[in-house]
């Protein structure tokens, strides 16, 4: 009877031990197995999560650099039509200036050619006159230069 009653004994400790694993130990035990199990599926939303969201960044970032492209594209363009507006103004205005240089260059000579025909008609003015003078002292005679000046003066 003594098998039966030690085994009776262990029985009951089994019993005694199983129940207060269950109220004392399981509870704990199974609370921090789902803790953890909630934090692994957390963390696998937060992945999947991070993986859309870098997927859509990759999406963003691909689409400001087409803009950015098109942009600089847009900027050289206009900056190579400013500067053909400004070779053209340039041009323009180099030949306005040319145009006016070349009527100031006419202008001043043609006052200086005035100038030289006026130096001119003096010079011829002053040769014709002392060579008149010159004839006259020696082919006309003092009436006939008197007879010239009365005549001159009753003109007037």
């Amino acid at each position: 009877m003594d098998l039966n009653f030690t085994l009776i004994g262990q029985l009951i400790t089994f019993i005694i031990f199983v129940w207060f694993t269950m109220k004392y130990v399981w509870p704990p035990l199974v609370k921090a197995l789902e803790d953890r199990r909630q934090q692994i599926a957390d963390g696998l939303a937060a992945a999947e999560k991070g993986r859309h969201a870098l997927a859509d960044a990759k999406v963003e970032i691909q689409a400001q650099l087409e803009e950015g492209k098109k942009q600089a594209a847009d900027i050289i363009d206009h900056a190579n039509k400013r500067a053909q507006k400004i070779i053209e103004e340039s041009k323009i205005t180099a030949r306005e200036e040319g145009e006016r240089l070349l009527a100031l260059a006419k202008a001043e000579i043609q006052q200086e050619f005035n100038a030289a025909k006026e130096d001119l008609l003096q010079q011829v003015s002053a040769l014709a006159v002392a060579g008149a003078e010159k004839i006259i002292r020696q082919s006309v005679d003092r009436e006939a230069s008197n007879d010239l000046v009365k005549d001159i003066i009753a003109g007037v």
